[in-house]
């Protein structure tokens, strides 16, 4: 299990992307919009850099919603690999079932 102060800060940046998502997409179109001004486009940029740096997308870490692990993470499974290892064995996973050959 993780520590639960790591959990909550990802769940914190989690929120601040959520809230910010829509000023920043706005600010990163103007700053790339390649028809307007340089002076226009640098002054999207520095109100970019003003927004909180946890409002990133790319600061949220993918983490196991079963135990809070940040490695070993199957994203079409929102588990790490160690956490669907046991559930699979305790047969609580349908369908998946232990191999051998």
């Amino acid at each position: 299990m993780a520590k639960k102060s790591s959990i909550e800060r990802n769940n914190k940046r989690k929120r601040l992307v959520e809230k910010y998502a829509a000023k920043r997409a706005s600010l990163m179109a103007i700053a790339k919009d390649q028809s307007l001004t340089n002076e226009e486009r640098f002054k999207a940029r520095l109100k970019l850099a003003e927004l909180p740096r946890n409002s990133a997308k790319i600061r949220v870490r993918n983490r196991c919603g079963v135990t809070g692990r940040p490695r070993g993470y199957y994203r079409k499974l929102n588990m790490s690999r160690i956490a669907l290892r046991d559930l699979s064995y305790q047969g609580l996973i349908p369908g998946m079932v232990k191999s051998s050959w």
